[in-house]
């Protein structure tokens, strides 16, 4: 059997790294992490992500402060049943992110321009379908148009990850700022109409790069049906 590709060493080695340097991440590889990112499929391919890249101080410092309020939030919510965040360890680097915060190199904001239909638009479109599968999306609608925006932006955040990895920086998804997330759109000057579906700081490891703990596709496979 031939060896796996590269990128399979770059999956397999993706932890989460939370504890940064605070030296600089040149542009030149944060528009490479952009890009990665832009060539992930999205639906329709309406390409509607949209990507707010933070280095600016100023900017960081007021950051850290709602980071540290939605950090603290989620430890005081969450936090306290997931088992990641029950993990000495865990909890550990996601209080230091959270206490240096404001030497981040870089965050970066990964968005979706929603292009949801309007109310006449959507009784046009389901008038077509008729009966009950027209009631069924009807009540569905809400959850099918935020998993759709959401598709077509975690595979681009996907692709940023290993990018991430391969260039030899650290990163992390999180969506925490999702509990403050008005605050962190006003902040950032993120419109109305826009949606915010993760926050990723950047930078280089103070760790090393190494094997993730993840269960085997094994226990997870379920052939033919659950």
């Amino acid at each position: 059997m031939s060896e796996n590709p590269p990128v399979f060493d770059v999956m397999s080695t993706m932890r989460a790294m939370r504890r940064l340097k605070p030296d600089p991440v040149p542009a030149e590889l944060l528009e490479q992490l952009i890009q990665a990112a832009t060539w992930a499929p999205s639906g329709s391919n309406e390409q509607g992500y949209e990507f707010v890249v933070v280095t600016d101080r100023d900017v960081m410092a007021r950051l850290a402060k709602l980071w540290g309020r939605s950090v603290d939030a989620y430890l005081a919510s969450v936090g306290n049943v997931t088992p990641a965040a029950s993990n000495p360890k865990v909890r550990a680097a996601v209080e230091y992110q959270r206490d240096h915060f404001h030497e981040t190199p870089a965050v970066i904001v990964a968005c979706y321009r929603s292009r949801r239909p309007d109310a006449a638009t959507g009784r046009k479109l389901l008038s077509r379908i008729g009966g009950a599968d027209a009631a069924k999306l009807v009540a569905r609608m809400g959850r099918v148009a935020t998993l759709g925006e959401a598709s077509s932006v975690y595979p681009g955040v996907q692709n940023l990850l290993l990018a991430a990895r391969a260039l030899g920086l650290g990163a992390v998804i999180t969506v925490w700022h999702l509990f403050l997330e008005h605050e962190w759109k006003r902040e950032l000057a993120i419109p109305k109409d826009v949606h915010t579906f993760a926050v990723i700081p950047v930078g280089w490891p103070m760790g090393n790069f190494g094997p993730v703990s993840r269960r085997p596709a094994t226990e997870v496979i379920h052939h033919d049906r659950w």
